[in-house]
């Protein structure tokens, strides 16, 4: 792969992988059972790039996901549009250099009867409609013999093809229902009943074996499914659904949808465009200053200026003419369009270029684009940060789904504490606040943002905070050092994980040579368990040096039946497959160093083999793989901690890499906080058409240019609870703690069905104290909701672990009219907690009034 999976991303490949195992393992069964797997995640999760790992996995095996080989595996990725199958090959090719050779696009004539195993084959509704000369023939029941017409002389069509592959024992045939990149209109009118054919199998051609759906949402995938009218033999062993939550916390997508329209009456479009435009240079030189601070290059950000679907020329060079007079440095080749007319159009004096929409995302000369619709449905740009959509009041639906395809962030990651790099502008000069509010509840309604809250936010007219010159330096000092917590990873490899590390501190030269460092402690391991498990080794060493098996032996006359068994010496050939199923177990690079560590004073060709046979046989002991991941978790903690400061120097990229590797761990890590740069907030409010300040308060770590914080958005207990906290002797600053990024207090628990979560409590306060200033974590909840129980629970353990790095821990709940807390700092309150499996039984016998 190219590209380092982010943690959900690694998570929903290896349960894929599990699911795709087993569909294989049950259609290859005595009963032949046919089955189905499906893939859903949100707009801008990277899905291809998850698919991308999956197929690999099953062409060529996985250490990472303990995956090996399928041999015949066959991708056969179908969907609507022969458009979107190329963006999908183009991204593919993208994601992963082993697939670039594999990937196949169906077309007339199509000469092969079978689909050769390792390859993946892009096939759409279109060619095989009855009039395609891919299947022309297939179906001649009404003509005569003799008169079959295959065309161009090729003797098969691509249903024979189909056939011959699934009848293959040694081929299994994967079909991709790419759903995922659907567009919101109207699809081919004979896409169900293709599909249908396809799935179910039909006339001479059986089922496909197994079907694995990628879709935006799961019912998306179930109704496409339902039109298909998928027989009910075939069954669906799971869908792996990943959380939305996840997604956003990673910060491949923009926090925050900021929208401005004008407040009154009238055509305020050229207005607008010169916002639009003032804004996007604004963002570029907010770029331009990041990468110099950074030493990286700089995000060149684009507006797309999205017209209606027929534009007129004149409108459109009253647009461009905007455009230059605002942004007079704007170079003459800057503007391109993308519309269905794949060449350069003519707008009064301005003649405008084509680029396809692939390739927008790699041309930084382009910084304002033409659009109308969607541009197409797999398309997305990163670097598009400003939107000033034309369109009428009515066309949400072609905004909203615009907009969907500038969420991703230009760096694969969030700007850590910097809301105005973490966000997209969209700008409706033909809107007013009620045509605007329905676009605001279709992007929180549909795949966009997952209509739930998942830390994405929809701005309207938001104002920018930035560092509050009335707060200590000595309260921003002791944020930077306030321990964190990671969320922990389903799939994680401690011996990965430390081999990223040490490579990414040879880079960095912070420790030489660290590659060879950590596997030498693993070696040591490895001699360890050597010695200490001797007899263990000397039997598995004979185990790999033999080949065990059994004769079956019946005589007719009496029907009598002898088993017996036999052995023989290993040679090399088995030797080698025992290395390698061994390697997997304990990785490929400390099996291959291990050897070379084994075999370094070896002057014949035996030793060498010997050193084969330790390592395949090691590998074999239960006791080697868990020792090797406990040693490598100790090297991981000790140089995370040894080098902590050194990294808080280097560019936020690295840093971002170390907070990655760090959460490469199945339990909660310990990070520190990134210092917030800027947030953006709304100020006002509309009430009956009249609009309204939102209160604020003062002292926040973040301000506007008074001072002062907008709290008009907290409930009547957080504002209770910051007053109180605020009033107290000795207050500092507070800091509402943002709900997503390293910026952000995060606390992991575990949920009821014990799958790990973060917990962003509501506040934190500082305080001037004997000790110096302290910080703490103050989070009022209630006690009703359903993740209450949990999340006390992660406060309780948290607290354990780092109290003493805080005033206070304490969370806070109404309680029949009156608050009350619970003091995490004693411990009796949180063995009380821990004790509990209901949050109101966990107040009732450990809180105090607040």
């Amino acid at each position: 792969m190219r590209f380092t999976l982010k943690d959900y991303q690694a998570d929903a490949v290896g349960d894929t992988l599990r699911e795709l195992t087993s569909a294989r393992d049950f259609y290859r069964s005595a009963s032949r059972r046919v089955s189905s797997v499906a893939l859903t995640a949100t707009t801008g999760a990277g899905k291809t790039v998850m698919a991308a790992a999956v197929i690999e996995s099953l062409f060529w095996g996985s250490d990472d996901f303990d995956v090996v080989p399928d041999e015949g595996a066959v991708v056969l990725w179908f969907s609507d549009d022969p458009a979107l199958n190329q963006q999908t090959r183009h991204r593919l090719e993208q994601a992963s250099d082993r697939l670039r050779n594999k990937l196949v696009t169906v077309e007339h004539p199509f000469r092969y009867p079978k689909l050769l195993p390792g390859r993946v084959y892009f096939l759409n509704t279109s060619k095989l409609s009855r009039n395609s000369l891919l299947v022309r023939g297939h179906d001649d029941s009404n003509t005569l013999d003799g008169m079959q017409s295959h065309p161009d002389t090729v003797p098969f069509t691509f249903w024979d093809t189909l056939r011959s592959t699934i009848e293959d024992d040694d081929l299994t045939l994967y079909m991709v229902l790419d759903e995922a990149h659907r567009g919101m209109g109207k699809r081919p009118s004979d896409t169900p009943t293709i599909v249908k054919r396809l799935i179910n199998g039909h006339a001479d051609v059986p089922p496909i074996p197994i079907v694995w759906g990628i879709s935006a949402t799961v019912q998306r995938f179930e109704e496409a499914m339902s039109e298909a009218e998928v027989h009910s033999n075939r069954v669906h062993l799971a869908t792996v659904q990943v959380d939305p939550v996840r997604i956003q916390e990673s910060g491949l997508l923009k926090d925050d949808i900021v929208l401005d329209f004008p407040a009154e009456t009238g055509d305020f479009s050229t207005v607008l465009l010169r916002r639009g435009v003032r804004k996007v240079k604004a963002i570029s030189e907010a770029w331009a200053a990041y990468a110099s601070r950074q030493g990286e290059d700089p995000i060149r950000p684009l507006m797309v200026l999205q017209v209606p679907n027929k534009p007129s020329p004149t409108e459109v060079a009253g647009a461009i003419d905007v455009i230059r007079d605002e942004w007079p440095e704007l170079e003459a080749d800057a503007i391109a369009h993308v519309f269905g007319e794949h060449t350069a159009q003519a707008f009064g004096p301005y003649s405008v270029s084509y680029v396809s929409p692939e390739r927008v995302q790699d041309a930084s000369h382009v910084r304002v684009l033409l659009a109308k619709d969607a541009i197409s449905t797999g398309w997305d740009c990163p670097r598009a940060e400003v939107m000033v959509s034309f369109r009428p009041a009515k066309d949400e639906t072609h905004i909203t789904q615009l907009l969907g395809r500038m969420i991703r962030t230009p760096l694969a990651r969030r700007i850590e504490g910097d809301d105005l790099l973490n966000s997209v502008e969209c700008i409706l000069p033909r809107f007013d606040r009620t045509t605007a509010s329905r676009v605001l509840e279709r992007i929180m309604g549909n795949d966009l943002t997952s209509g739930g809250d998942t830390g994405q936010r929809v701005l309207v007219d938001p104002q920018l905070m930035v560092p509050n010159p009335a707060v200590q330096d000595e309260v921003w000092e002791l944020f930077q050092k306030l321990p964190a917590e990671t969320l922990p990873r389903k799939h994680a490899n401690p011996i990965k994980r430390v081999t990223n590390l040490a490579h990414a501190l040879a880079a960095d030269r912070l420790l030489a040579d660290a590659g060879k460092l950590a596997h030498e402690r693993l070696h040591g391991v490895l001699d360890g368990l050597s010695a200490q498990y001797a007899r263990d080794l000397a039997k598995a060493v004979d185990d790999v040096l033999t080949v065990a098996g059994g004769t079956v032996r019946g005589q007719a006359r009496h029907g009598l039946r002898q088993d017996s068994s036999w052995q023989e010496v290993a040679d090399d050939r088995a030797i080698q497959d025992a290395y390698r199923t061994g390697a997997r177990t304990i990785t490929p690079d400390v099996a291959r160093t291990y050897l070379e560590h084994l075999a370094a004073e070896a002057d014949d060709e035996d030793a060498y083999r010997d050193a084969n046979v330790r390592v395949a046989a090691l590998a074999t002991l239960p006791q080697t793989r868990p020792a090797l991941d406990a040693e490598a978790d100790r090297i991981a903690q000790e140089w995370l901690g040894r080098y902590r400061v050194a990294i808080k120097d280097l560019p936020e990229s690295r840093q971002s890499l170390y907070a990655e590797i760090t959460a490469m761990s199945t339990d909660p890590q310990l990070i520190s906080m990134a210092l917030p740069k800027n947030h953006q907030e709304e100020t006002k409010r509309v009430v009956d058409d009249v609009e309204q300040l939102l209160e604020s308060r003062s002292l926040h770590l973040l301000s506007d240019e008074e001072g002062m914080f907008p709290v008009g958005k907290l409930n009547p207990d957080e504002i209770e609870v910051l007053d109180t906290e605020m009033g107290r002797s000795g207050a500092l600053a507070w800091y509402r703690n943002p709900i997503g990024g390293r910026d952000s207090m995060s606390i992991a628990y575990q949920d009821r069905h014990g799958e790990w979560r973060t917990l962003r409590p509501d506040f934190l306060f500082f305080s001037d104290s004997d000790e110096g200033v302290r910080a703490s974590i103050v989070d009022p909840h209630g006690h009703w909701l359903p993740d209450a129980t949990w999340k006390l629970h992660g406060m309780a353990r948290f607290a354990a672990l780092y109290g003493d790095q805080f005033h206070r821990i304490e969370a806070i709940s109404r309680i029949n009219g009156k608050l009350r807390v619970l003091d995490f700092q004693l411990a009796e309150v949180r063995e009380q907690v821990l004790a509990e499996s209901d949050a109101s039984f966990a107040y009732d016998r450990a809180s105090v009034e607040y």
